[in-house]
Formats: structure tokens, C-alpha cells, sequence
């Protein structure tokens, strides 16, 4: 098979296309919360947003995983190791979203917090740690459904 062929296949590879999809409509998405909720922010924070940043409504993370998850699942049945593999895979990117990575940004948080506080009294120069953001429950709930209905959207058209 030629590299041409491979990439035709690639491309129109229904589970490949529901994830991607899926990832690229969640940007979007979060594009329009992010300025719907932060009217007053400048256009390059807003692409920057969709660029670089994570966390944020809905969680593309979420959207990817769980529309190859679906897709898998339905292209190659829900008893397939294909299937299991990317449930598991899923699974483990839900719960860092919402556990691991969010409770790791909240700690950065705080510490800038400590950080700047103790400067003021100390008179020295702190800089900040990085704040990753994780996802909220809901924002993870909403990735979620998003790729599951991709996905069953590229199974039925």
C-alpha cells in the first residue's frame, strides 16, 4: 500500500474522523464560552485559549477520548480488545481531567497565593508556578456526550 493509500484510508476512517472531529468541534465550543464569558479579555487570549490552554467548557480531552471510545465500539463490536484498550484509555483521561490534573492546578494556585503573600512581607521576589487547569465535572460530562454523539452522528450518516 502506498503512502497515498494509507493516508486516503486514514482519512476516511469514520473512527479516525469522529475523534477528530469531535476534538475540533470541542474547540470551537470552548472558543465561544470563552467569549461569552470573558468579554472584556483581548482576541489573542481567546486564541490562545483554543491554541495552548487547557481546562475549559467542554473538555476536548473528554470529547476525543469518548468518541473513539464510541466509535471503536461500534465499528468493532464492544467485545473487541480495539474496544477495550480505548475504554480503558478513556476511563484513565476522565478521571486525570477531573482529579489528578484539576486537584494539581488548585494546589499551584494556592501556592502562588502563599507565595505572593509571603513576598509582600519578606520584600522578596517570588514568581509563580504554572496553574494547570483540570476540568470541572460538568465541563467533563459535557466533552463527554459531545463525543459520544459525534460518533454515533458518523456511525449513522
Amino acid at each position: 500500500m502506498s503512502a497515498v493509500e494509507t493516508l486516503k484510508s486514514l482519512v476516511l476512517n469514520k473512527i479516525f474522523l469522529s475523534t477528530v472531529f469531535s476534538l475540533c468541534i470541542a474547540q470551537v465550543l470552548k472558543l465561544v464560552f470563552y467569549l461569552i464569558t470573558n468579554k472584556n479579555k483581548k482576541k489573542w487570549d481567546a486564541v490562545e485559549t483554543v491554541i495552548w490552554r487547557t481546562g475549559g467548557m467542554p473538555s476536548s480531552h473528554s470529547a476525543v477520548v469518548c468518541a473513539l471510545a464510541t466509535a471503536t465500539g461500534i465499528y468493532e463490536g464492544v467485545a473487541s480488545t480495539y474496544f477495550i484498550i480505548s475504554l480503558i484509555f478513556a476511563l484513565v483521561v476522565l478521571r486525570d481531567s477531573v482529579g489528578v490534573r484539576r486537584a494539581a492546578g488548585l494546589q499551584a494556585k494556592a501556592l502562588n497565593t502563599l507565595g505572593k503573600q509571603v513576598a509582600k512581607f519578606t520584600e522578596q521576589e517570588f514568581r509563580s508556578v504554572k496553574e494547570i487547569q483540570g476540568h470541572t465535572p460538568l465541563e467533563v460530562l459535557v466533552g463527554s456526550c459531545l463525543g459520544i454523539i459525534i460518533a454515533v452522528i458518523f456511525a449513522i450518516i
